[in-house]
């Protein structure tokens, strides 16, 4: 009978670290779990990153607020971006999140200029909810849960292959449950954001926006944590991959 092979999550890893030889004092995981918490941490983007994104729509809000005045408001918000962008670059961080933050002014802005209607600026973002929970939902119906992908790009075998968490079912099926959880954070902005829109309550989008940003973020992960916490799923090959091993 042939016995399954547990695997390290992260190759190159010493469970018992050599000083002489320089490791720092961590322990490989040895749990789904634990992989799955490592690279959701280096994933997803902090505070300072959904500030950045966030900001310039409360600029425009602001702005549309007191003048009513759509260009002054969606202008206001494409300078807040801009000077957020410049910040970061001049303190030598990632771009990733500053960048991502100004495409997504910019097209907020494009879309409130060409209809007139300041509730527009944020149809983007409620569209942009509905395709990742959509594809959410898809992904935990064809057992490539999204959450998986997360996991896989944080795998220094991704660039080899990119689909090796795929081959452990434990992984599929732990990334399952945290997929869950995504699409009902984007149920919940969408029950939110979409009845606040079609009201055209500029003012109530804004402060959803915002909190239904970072902070809803942190629920869910701090959710996902808890589901972790309580799992000890061991990293190991399935049978399939076993015999992807032996043949190759």
């Amino acid at each position: 009978m042939r016995s399954f092979r547990t695997v390290s999550p992260e190759p190159h890893t010493h469970p018992h670290p050599d000083p002489h030889r320089g490791d720092p004092p961590t322990e490989a995981p040895e749990t789904v779990e634990a992989v799955i918490r490592h690279r959701l941490a280096t994933a997803v983007g902090g505070w300072r990153g959904s500030l950045e994104t966030a900001v310039p729509m409360v600029v425009f809000v602001i702005v549309w607020t007191i003048t009513n005045d759509i260009r002054l408001s969606a202008g206001s918000a494409l300078v807040t971006a801009a000077l957020a962008a410049a910040m970061r670059a001049a303190h030598g961080g990632s771009m990733q999140y500053v960048l991502s933050g100004f495409l997504a002014t910019g097209i907020a802005a494009f879309f409130a200029l060409r209809s007139g209607r300041a509730e527009d600026a944020f149809l983007p973002g409620i569209l942009l909810s509905t395709a990742y929970g959509f594809g959410a939902v898809l992904s935990i119906v064809t057992r490539w849960p999204l959450v998986g992908f997360i996991v896989g790009a944080g795998d220094p075998r991704a660039k080899e292959d990119p689909f090796a968490w795929r081959r452990d079912p434990g992984v599929v099926r732990v990334a399952t449950r945290l997929t869950y959880v995504i699409v009902g954070l984007y149920a919940v902005r969408l029950g939110v954001m979409v009845p606040l829109y079609l009201s055209g309550n500029v003012a109530a989008l804004g402060v959803a926006r915002v909190v239904l940003g970072w902070p809803a973020w942190v629920a869910a992960l701090a959710l996902m944590g808890w589901l972790l916490a309580r799992g000890r799923t061991p990293v190991a090959l399935s049978a399939s991959a076993e015999r992807q091993v032996h043949d190759e």
